[in-house]
């Protein structure tokens, strides 16, 4: 399957400059996974590079001073703004760009510390809320040349977010309630706010 999909992106970028693919879904849909093995599939043919959401997360600091906390990774928690010129200036990109990438290990992300080469023909990008159409998601649409949306059910969704937990050594009942407090919440908005995607990847 992602043989297939990356072949059917190569076709649809051509020999464009610059070719922004989306790929978005639910938490614990399989994006990381599927964006890993789109890359690696592509770069036999051509160059790419990944920009991920989650290099966008404001600071701890300042989701305290919004009381946002315990409530990181939900859509207000991110710095679209930034997200968006980024995206605007690897449209036209000359010279190397540096882009953020979040330490999961330490929960933040860290400033300039991927590089995107100007000759990279295609850019991955990957996140939950790239399709929403709540602003100030919508205004990322324009940006991508071809979308990808993961649809897993919620009941495959809450095993595999209960289960992520519980790879933390998490108990039963905190895995359970994390999962309720704020991953599932997170799940159901990408869900009942995203617009169709131009190719749908069932997981």
């Amino acid at each position: 399957m992602t043989e297939e999909l990356a072949e059917f992106i190569l076709g649809q970028a051509g020999s464009s400059k610059r070719f922004f693919v989306a790929i978005a879904g639910p938490p614990a849909s399989g994006k990381t996974t599927l964006c890993v093995d789109l890359e690696k599939n592509l770069k036999v043919k051509t160059s790419v590079s990944v920009v991920a959401m989650d290099g966008f997360h404001f600071d701890n600091e300042i989701l305290k001073q919004k009381n946002l906390l315990d409530r990181k990774g939900s859509p207000d928690t991110f710095d679209v703004t930034s997200l968006y010129l980024l995206l605007t200036g690897l449209k036209t990109q000359t010279d190397e760009l540096a882009v953020p990438v979040f330490d999961r290990e330490n929960d933040l992300a860290r400033s300039s510390a991927k590089l995107v080469h100007p000759d990279d023909q295609i850019i991955l990008v990957e996140g939950n809320y790239l399709l929403c159409k709540t602003d100030p998601w919508n205004k990322l649409h324009a940006m991508f040349d071809h979308t990808i949306s993961i649809s897993s059910s919620i009941e495959k969704l809450e095993q595999r977010l209960i289960q992520r937990w519980l790879d933390h050594n998490h108990t039963q009942e905190q895995a359970i309630a994390r999962a309720n407090h704020n991953d599932l919440p997170n799940a159901k908005y990408v869900i009942e706010h995203s617009i169709p995607a131009n190719t749908t990847v069932q997981n």
